[in-house]
């Protein structure tokens, strides 16, 4: 038998640790470079590996929403970072939302533990000349030096968008007096604290939002920002009442004072298993910092707010997947590199892992000489990774998180009689029939594991 072959993996987020992980039970030693914290980011607060720098959701696990649906398919194919956040989870209601440092540091165990895995902490500037096989997952802060040389390989210039972060406080400085403890139509327990607004203070709250400062980007866009992450204020300025319908909305929320539905609700999410973080649902900004004090105290129960994390955007770096990669996420101008991760043009965390764990098989697959066949277009993996990312339909790529809306129509029968929760357990039913049939595929087969962490 021959040894496996080395494997490099640059980046130490979401999609590289997934992808180290899948290489490593696979039998390849993985070489993991993170140039952090010797080099570090806008976004992240230190050196940690899948260190998450925005919310601590990885959204709902409820088999009846597509990020639901998503993790059933990921968990048929031994995902090993959704059985780590699992570990590492806190109260979110159906949502699965992680402590950021006990997940980190599970990630880290993890990846030692597989023995195979060497990480080295440095930057690396240029992409590396043929030989051993190389995976970038920088994401989307990949350092510039990187992200030029993308753009001399691929002879295009790297697109990109502004992505925003929501501020962090500390439970202990909230009234809670003032706040009620909820989840939407009393699902799950009682997870999140909730800021109820009368019509007065909703005006008010929004009349000064709007009129905020806001921290200067350069060159920045409004048509640049990714939708799923419109700061919170540029939703405001879309007018008086995008607010209530949106972020704010008060829908499956009763006011245990009132009695009532109240005007408009502010949702705090717990951040750490502890309990002592929350962060504000919805709420990315760019606002300067004094002004997130000065306006997010506004909110009823939060007018002594302590805030341990600010609000922030940034600037995101993607290529356009469907004209420079080829199907298994490799460079054809440099084959030797496969790209992995929201470089590729997914969004989300869930999206993140399974884009580096679907990179990883798909390298693993060509030096066993079996290529991995096609993802099914009707599971949602097949649909982003095999589908949407390399539609040419749009002269543009804008990055995507999973939805129903990217699955094919269910065949057979009048669809329109049909309710939503009906369509969508019938759609979820369809998706991990496929990916069963698929997984059973000889090229895929041997590549399947267990997700146990």
């Amino acid at each position: 038998m021959t040894t496996p072959e080395r494997v490099h993996v640059v980046g130490g987020g979401l999609a590289g640790c997934e992808a180290a992980l899948q290489l490593a039970r696979l039998g390849h030693p993985v070489v993991l470079h993170e140039m952090r914290p010797h080099r570090p980011t806008p976004a992240h607060t230190g050196g940690g590996l899948a260190e998450i720098v925005c919310s601590n959701s990885l959204k709902s696990s409820d088999p009846g929403a597509a990020s639901g649906l998503f993790k059933a398919e990921l968990d048929r194919l031994g995902c090993r970072l959704l059985a780590l956040a699992r570990r590492a989870a806190v109260p979110a209601g159906a949502a699965l939302a992680v402590d950021r440092e006990l997940f980190s540091r599970m990630v880290e165990e993890a990846l030692a533990a597989t023995g195979r895995v060497t990480v080295v902490r440095e930057a690396v500037d240029d992409l590396p000349p043929p030989g051993e096989p190389w995976i970038i997952a920088t994401g989307p802060l990949t350092d510039p030096a990187l992200a030029a040389a993308l753009e001399r390989v691929t002879g295009a210039a790297g697109l990109h968008f502004y992505d925003a972060i929501a501020p962090t406080v500390t439970a202990d400085s909230l009234d809670k007096d003032r706040l009620f403890r909820a989840a939407r139509y009393g699902r799950g327990e009682a997870d999140y604290w909730n800021a109820p607004l009368d019509e007065a203070q909703y005006r008010t709250f929004v009349r000064e939002l709007v009129a905020a400062e806001r921290a200067a980007v350069a060159a920045f866009d409004r048509d640049e920002l990714f939708s799923g992450c419109l700061p919170i204020e540029e939703i405001a300025a879309g007018g008086e009442m995008s607010l209530a319908f949106g972020p704010l909305r008060p829908v499956g929320l009763t006011d245990p004072r009132t009695g009532r539905r109240p005007f408009a609700v502010v949702q705090l999410r717990q951040e750490n298993r502890a309990g002592t973080l929350f962060g504000l649902v919805g709420f990315q900004t760019r606002l300067r910092r004094p002004e997130q004090r000065r306006v997010f105290r506004l909110i009823p129960g939060l007018e002594r707010a302590e805030f341990v994390r600010y609000g922030q955007l940034h600037r995101n770096f993607y290529v356009d997947t469907p004209r420079v990669l080829d199907r298994g996420f490799a460079l054809p101008g440099a084959p030797h590199v496969r790209l992995a991760g929201q470089i590729t043009g997914v969004e989300g965390y869930v999206e993140s892992i399974a884009s580096g764990l679907v990179t990883a098989w798909s390298l693993a697959a060509a030096l066993r000489g079996e290529p991995l066949p096609p993802l099914p277009g009707e599971t949602l993996l097949g649909a982003l990774l095999h589908g949407f990312l390399f539609d040419t339909t749009a002269p543009r790529l804008s990055p995507m998180n999973v939805h129903f809306g990217l699955l094919p129509p269910l065949s057979g029968g009048p669809g329109g009689r049909r309710g939503r929760r009906e369509r969508r357990r019938l759609l979820a039913a369809r998706s991990l029939a496929a990916l069963d049939a698929w997984l059973s595929h000889p090229a895929v087969a041997p590549l399947v594991g267990r997700g146990d962490g």
